[in-house]
């Protein structure tokens, strides 16, 4: 064989050796990409690893934890998406809207006077008891509210003037805070169910209490007894939100310490706690706008007003204006003869 000839067979099988190497990797790429393909298609993978599905793709794993087999949680982008902006729009929204609302009534409005003018005596209207717990409950919602907004806001407006070691630290702390301050919220809550519910339940008179505006509209004051309608559904949304709040809020902090099916153990799956999260801080903005409300009507909205929480007194003609039902009941009668003060 000649010299040509051996050069020309060497290039053959130079040839079959490249083809065989190239040829695997011909096979595994194709010529063209298929975007709606089941293999490149996103939501249908995110199907997939949603847990309960007919075709779940699942993982397994040797340790008790039954949730370390799960390789991705689709539910926490939309839930990301929910807390990192729907959320601070939500509350954004409620506390600006219930604050431009309170400027407004102030302003048309101004600060509700006893019409009779102040009468110098006074008569109990709340005993030491009653005060220590609605500052107690007061308190610990205060504190609750602004290392809850912290958790909410506080990346927005206090780590660009803090820095991050310093916001680090006042979060961890204000954490603290928040879990133990709950424990407190809710002996307030449940003393001050015991306390007032008998106060609070729905009477004839709240009708034409929410029917002449409360007195706001006029100068006409509809009867009412201790607590007026207003103030009956502020109480009810304290006590049912904040019993909400306490539920959600434990559920979160003790997700793997009660039995499967219980509120706790729902929360102990990660679509658990999410749903907990969302909840918490929905009923959180209602609350907070409520009591906002409250405050400003216990405090520069109605005269006379704040002395009730103060040092439990009020006068005796603002009494007679706003809770007259209360007012008969409690005042000493006129002896017969007496001319009656005008009201």
């Amino acid at each position: 064989m000649t010299f040509a000839s051996w050069r020309r067979l060497v290039g053959v099988f130079a040839v079959l050796i490249g083809l065989l190497i190239a040829l695997p990797a011909f096979a595994q790429q194709p010529t063209r990409v298929n975007p709606t393909a089941d293999s490149v298609n996103e939501q249908k993978l995110l199907e997939a690893l949603k847990p309960g599905g007919p075709q779940a793709v699942t993982g397994r794993a040797s340790i008790p934890d039954s949730r370390a087999p799960s390789l991705i949680q689709p539910g926490g982008r939309d839930w990301r998406v929910w807390r990192e902006t729907t959320l601070p729009r939500i509350g954004a929204g409620t506390i600006m809207g219930m604050t431009v609302l309170l400027l407004a009534f102030f302003a048309m409005k101004g600060r509700i006077k006893v019409e009779a003018g102040m009468s110098g005596k006074q008569v109990e209207r709340f005993g030491s008891y009653e005060r220590f717990n609605h500052w107690l409950t007061a308190t610990a919602f205060i504190v609750l509210g602004l290392t809850g907004l912290n958790v909410t806001y506080g990346r927005q407006f206090l780590l660009p003037v803090m820095g991050p070691d310093g916001f680090t630290a006042f979060s961890q702390w204000a954490k603290y805070l928040h879990n133990y301050m709950s424990f407190a919220f809710v002996i307030g809550l449940v003393a001050m169910f015991v306390q007032w519910v008998v106060y609070n339940l729905p009477m004839p008179s709240d009708i034409r209490w929410i029917a002449q505006g409360g007195g706001i509209f006029g100068k006409k004051h509809p009867p009412a007894g201790k607590f007026n309608a207003g103030q009956k559904l502020i109480f009810w949304v304290t006590i049912l939100g904040g019993f909400a709040l306490a539920a959600t809020g434990y559920a979160m902090m003790f997700p793997f310490y009660s039995a499967p099916g219980s509120l706790a153990g729902y929360s102990g799956t990660m679509e658990g706690l999410q749903t907990m999260s969302v909840l918490h801080g929905v009923i959180a903005l209602v609350m907070i706008a409520v009591i906002m409300a409250h405050i400003y009507i216990g405090t520069i909205g109605m005269k006379g007003a704040f002395w009730s929480m103060g040092n439990g007194k009020v006068d005796t003609n603002w009494a007679k204006q706003h809770h007259s039902i209360w007012a008969a009941r409690v005042l000493p009668k006129d002896p017969p003869g007496k001319p009656t003060p005008a009201e």
